[in-house]
This record gives C-alpha cells, structure tokens and sequence, in this order.
C-alpha cells in the first residue's frame, strides 16, 4: 500500500474516534475519521468541478487547519500536486513562489491576501477562496475511488527556506513519502511503546515545512490524535489543552521555553533560585564523571519538589520533545533531560524528504542528531559535507535540471551540511557550507559552533552572528535589547574566556551591540529562523566596516 492508501484505510477504520482536532477561542473541535473523510470528498468534487488534469499543481495559502489537511488530502487523491507555502512570506515572495511552479489554482483562505496577490500578480490563474470550497455546494454525489500512487508520482512540491539565495520547489513522489512514513512510525513506535489508547500529538508548526507535513501525515496513518495550533502567541495555553506524548519543535522555540523557565526562578530568588543552579550544576558535572556533595543534594532535591512542577507547566504527558531545523544547543539539550523530558534530534532538509538521521528513544547522544535511519547512506565529502543517498532523497527540483543535476552526483545528494561521526554512529553537524567564513589568511572557520559558545555565556542576548569573510580575523554582532552601558564589558569578558580555548585564526577579536533582533519581520530570520546571513552583512554593512577600519590589539 502507498501511503495514502494507508491513511485512507486508517481513517475508514477509525470513523468514529477523534482523529484531528483544532484548538479555537481556548476548546478543543475533533473531527473523527469518517467526518475528515466526508470533507476529502467534498474537496475532491471541488477539484473535479474545475476540470484539472493529473499532474497539475494547487498553490495551498492558508495556515494550518482541519479544512487544510482535507484539501491536500483530496489534492493527491485526484493525482493533483499540492503546493504548500507559508502566509507568514511577503506577498512578493508568495507570488514569485506561484509564478515559478505554475500553478492552475491557488487555494487561499483570506479574501485580504487575494487581493495582494492580484495587484502583485494580475495574471495569476483562478483563486478559491476556502469557504466557497467547504460551503456545501460541491457535496459528494456518490462513492469516490480508493487513491493509489504510482512509487514516480510526485505529490508535492514545497519550496526551500532561501536562506542562501532564491527559495526552489523540492519535487517529493510517493515513494519518498511511503518510505518516510515507514520510517518515523518504527520510531515513535519505540518512543511509544506497546499501547491500545490514541497517542496525542500537537503541531504548530506551518504545513509548508516538511517535517511538518510528514508529522501531520505520519499522524494520519497510525492511532493519534493530531491537534493542530491556531494561534501561535497562545502556544503555551494550546499545548496544555492537547497535552500531547510529543511534538516537533525548532530550536527556537525550546530556546524560548528554558529562556522563561529560568527568568521565573530567577524572579523567584532565594532558595529555589540556589537549588535550582546547583541542581542543573551536579548534573552537568555528573555527566562528565564527578560532582559536588552539596551539589547533588540539590540534585536530589529539586528532583523531588521542583522538576516535575516544571515538567508539567510544559506538558504533563510529554515522552519527548522532537527537535530538528535547525542546530539545538548542547545547553538547552542538557536542560530539558535535567528536567526529564528527552530532546529527539532528527536531521535532514526537504530534499531527503524532512529526515535522513533520527535520535533512538533511551539512546540519545547529546548534541548529536542521532544516526542514519536504515536503507539511507551517509558519507562524508569534500570539507566534511554531507552525501547522503537512499529512498527518501527528492527526484529534482521542480523546473531547475541544472540545479538538480549539481546538487545530485553520482546518486549522491550534496546537502551543503557539514558533519561528523562518532563511534557509536551518532551524526552530528557543525556547520553549513554556505556559511563557511573564509578569512584572508586561507583559514575556513564554520560560524555555527562559535555561535552557540559565545551565546552561551552570555544568556541576556538574543542572537550572536559571526562575520569575517576574506577578513584578517573574525568578529561577533551581538543583539540585545536594552543593553545598558556596562554590556559591552560583559561582551569582551565572555570573548576573553572564549578566545582562550581557540585558535588564534578562530578567535573572535571584535564585535558590536544592536539593540534590534534579527526578525522575519525585517527581513533578516526565515520563517524558520533561520539567520540570513547576507541580508544581516548588507543590513549591518556600516558597523562591519567600523570594526575592521583598525585591527584590535
């Protein structure tokens, strides 16, 4: 069976038990199996009422929603190719997205972002507004076919983060999709363990993202329950009303929650604020072989009284947080296994269908993303990038053959990533080739793992971005918000420390202060949030140059 056979066999089976649910104004609305397959069909009569033919692409613009996941749904059911993009991107992005894949109808949910399109676009080909597909005009006149996938089939085409340049349609075909879904569910099988009861699942991030469509379609086939969030500034209140087993995450996110776990113990001072720092001390010690008595006690102790009030705030029957994207810090890693809840590394891109690596539940390696899930190959290139080949890497990418034909070599997809192996065959990455800083002395330093140590010691910052490229040294930009005057000290002390542990050619010997973050909204963090590290250098191109006018001592 290809995987939308199973989904469709799944929910025939569970027809009358919850199986997708949203949260709205604070509740949960559940639609059961037979009541999302009753809204396939009505988006199916939809499609078929338009006369599109096999193969055709379907621009999908709205946020996530039940009425979303019958459209796609019903989309490859009719043969048709959906194509997720993201409302969060600009209306221009949007369009140059739609003009590039060509699509014979865009399905969009707000009447607003139409409008924009079609000043942007006035060319653009038929629009649907959400409503007008799910209004009962286009209710099902009788049985509809079973849908079956040749294994060469595509079946989407979502769009790259463009965080190096232009975003490209990464075509995936059922058999990515089929194996995939193979894949994620034996792991949460051994997340999970033998169970009768539904597993909870949330879901908040967007569906144009792969790992996020490959959890809403691994959810699909398998006994959960997925509740998808509506409102991203209530996250916490969400997670609490669907009190998922687990659910996706970007680093972001996680960096976000530890962030407010620690600023409420430090408002509450006193003596939870001591336990709590010495407890996460005797941990990260103990890991390395030793601790303090004192320490340990306080292990213990916040062990008993603290942890598990914590772990509930976040969610009272997490398994594990699932973390991919993006790289997580050690730190904040280490954090949530202190508190008991293990962080799942997984690592892939879109063009290996969301995951080439997966974190083993009760066998994680800290700091590493796990290793190669079966029938996937990985092997290390030029500058340690990452080959990877296996039934989950893409066809091509859609229209672009000189692109599919430098990124797929000899059967091996370049993913630009760079990596290492340990022993035990847990991956982990440490750099981006793209964002390889080459200093004018011929050294290459990769900026991410800098990042993360310099970030580290200096907790009030919100980001540190490395830059230095065909420079004699590196330097930092740190943002802050509200930075008082002694901040810059706190800086060059943390560099101080850092430096000492360096090479002289990776050493960081300048840096400068922004009181504005790097945000979508200016154009400098992906959706994703992820650094566009051109747009940062052309942004902030005035302080660069000031702190290369004189070589600091």
């Amino acid at each position: 069976m290809t995987f939308l056979e199973t989904i469709f066999a799944r929910l025939e089976k569970d027809a009358g038990a919850p199986v997708l649910q949203e949260v709205r104004n604070g509740r949960i609305v559940s639609t059961t199996g037979s009541e999302l397959l009753s809204l396939v069909a009505q988006a199916r009569e939809f499609l078929a009422a338009h006369n599109l033919q096999k193969g055709d692409r379907c621009a999908l613009l709205a946020p996530n929603s039940i009425r979303w996941v019958a459209l796609d749904l019903a989309l490859m059911a009719e043969g048709l190719i959906g194509v997720p993009l993201d409302m969060r991107q600009t209306p221009a992005e949007l369009a140059a997205m739609m003009k590039d894949c060509t699509p014979a109808l865009i399905c969009c949910a707000e009447n607003a972002l139409i409008a924009q399109i079609q000043t942007i676009w006035p060319a653009a080909p038929a629009i649907a507004i959400f409503e007008s597909i799910f209004a009962g005009k286009y209710a099902p006149t009788g049985a509809q076919s079973v849908p079956h996938h040749d294994n060469s089939d595509a079946v989407t085409v979502i769009y790259t983060s463009g965080t190096s340049g232009e975003p490209k349609g990464v075509v995936l075909n059922a058999a990515n999709v089929t194996f995939m879904l193979g894949c994620t569910n034996q792991r949460l099988d051994q997340l999970m363990g033998s169970r009768t009861e539904p597993e909870n699942v949330f879901q908040y991030a967007p569906f144009c993202f792969a790992a996020a469509w490959i959890l809403l379609l691994t959810s699909l086939s398998r006994n959960s329950v997925l509740t998808l969030s509506t409102d991203l500034t209530k996250l916490a209140d969400e997670i609490k009303l669907a009190a998922p087993n687990y659910f996706v995450n970007v680093p972001m996110f996680l960096e976000r929650v530890r962030a407010a776990i620690e600023s409420a113990i430090r408002k509450r001072g006193g003596w939870a604020s001591v336990v709590f720092n010495r407890a996460r001390r005797a941990y990260v010690e103990s890991r390395g072989g030793s601790t303090r008595i004192l320490d340990s006690w306080s292990h213990l102790l916040a062990h008993s009284l603290m942890f598990p009030a914590i772990r509930k705030s976040i969610g009272p029957n997490l398994k594990a947080l699932i973390c991919g994207s993006a790289p997580l810090s050690l730190e904040t890693q280490l954090f949530f296994m202190m508190l008991g809840i293990p962080v799942l590394q997984v690592y892939g891109l879109t063009e290996t269908t969301a995951i080439c690596t997966m974190d083993v539940p009760g066998h994680v390696a800290p700091g590493h993303v796990g290793p190669v899930i079966p029938e996937i190959e990985i092997s290390l290139g030029e500058n340690s990038e990452i080959l990877v080949r296996g039934p989950n890497i893409f066809p091509g990418y859609w229209q672009r053959p000189s692109e599919t034909a430098k990124a797929l070599v000899g059967g091996w997809f370049h993913t630009g990533d760079q990596g290492e192996v340990d022993a035990s065959g847990n991956w982990r990455i440490t750099g981006r080739l793209k964002n390889l800083i080459v200093l004018n002395s011929g050294h290459n330093v990769a900026p991410e793992p800098l990042e993360q140590k310099l970030a580290a010691q200096l907790p009030e910052a919100q980001q540190v971005v490395l830059v230095g490229n065909q420079r004699s040294f590196l330097s930092a930009l740190v943002t802050v918000a509200a930075a008082n005057g002694s901040y810059s000290a706190k800086v060059q002390s943390a560099l101080d420390a850092l430096n000492t542990t360096l090479p002289h050619y990776k050493q960081i010997r300048a840096f400068r202060i922004l009181p504005e973050p790097f945000t979508q909204d200016n154009g400098l963090l992906t959706t994703m949030g992820k650094f566009k590290r051109d747009a940062i250098a052309a942004r902030h191109s005035g302080e660069i140059e000031e702190m290369y006018r004189k070589k600091p001592a």
